[in-house]
């Protein structure tokens, strides 16, 4: 096969890991994950993501409970059947708990170029959002170049103040996306993708 066809084909290889061997990941390899994540293309190259690196059981388990604290309480205010919540919390806590690491993925804007006016406010906060996005899916994508499974979490962002207490962040730091990581004990088959046509234009 065609050297090109078989990197895109080991790009579209990767997939959403939920299941974990309890095998240590290397500080080494973890390390080298981070690096190749930082490589993601910013605006102004400003490079606003931030990793808090969850690799101990304890830890896990604190930002496990108490992100499930924040869960149960929405999902209380939502009127959803306490059996029911009681299921969906304890399956989001065993996933965080069962990870070897957890990466909480996070923004700071505080290097982002500031501006009077709302419009570009917003418009630059936007691109610190994509910029840090970027680099979680290219963290996803180290992951599977070392052989590994990840899954893209995006319970912090409906906990973030619970999260930066958790793990005792800098209050700059905005917590975006958790991945978790390890080797995979189960992996799923591919989902059905839209087609081309669906999600794209040639104009």
């Amino acid at each position: 096969m065609n050297a090109t066809l078989e990197r895109h084909d080991f790009l579209r290889s990767r997939r959403s890991v939920r299941r974990f061997h309890q095998e240590p990941l290397d500080p080494e390899v973890v390390e080298r994950m981070l690096r190749t994540a930082s490589s993601a293309s910013s605006a102004h190259n400003r490079q606003p993501w931030r990793f808090a690196v969850v690799s101990t059981a304890t830890a896990r388990t604190r930002l496990a409970e108490t992100m499930a604290t924040a869960f149960r309480r929405d999902l209380e205010a939502d009127g959803t059947a306490p059996e029911k919540i009681q299921a969906v919390v304890e399956r989001s806590r065993a996933r965080i708990e069962s990870a070897p690491v957890a990466i909480v993925v996070c923004m700071d804007t505080t290097e982002m170029d500031m501006y009077p006016d709302a419009r570009r406010a917003e418009a630059e906060q936007t691109m610190a959002v994509q910029s840090t996005a970027n680099a979680a899916t290219t963290l996803l994508l180290a992951a599977h170049a070392e052989g590994l499974g990840a899954v893209w979490n995006c319970g912090p962002l409906f906990a973030p103040d619970a999260v930066i207490s958790a793990l005792d962040l800098p209050t700059t730091w905005e917590p975006q996306a958790l991945v978790l990581i390890g080797k995979p004990a189960e992996v799923p088959p591919e989902r059905t993708r839209k087609s081309m046509t669906a999600v794209s234009r040639f104009l």
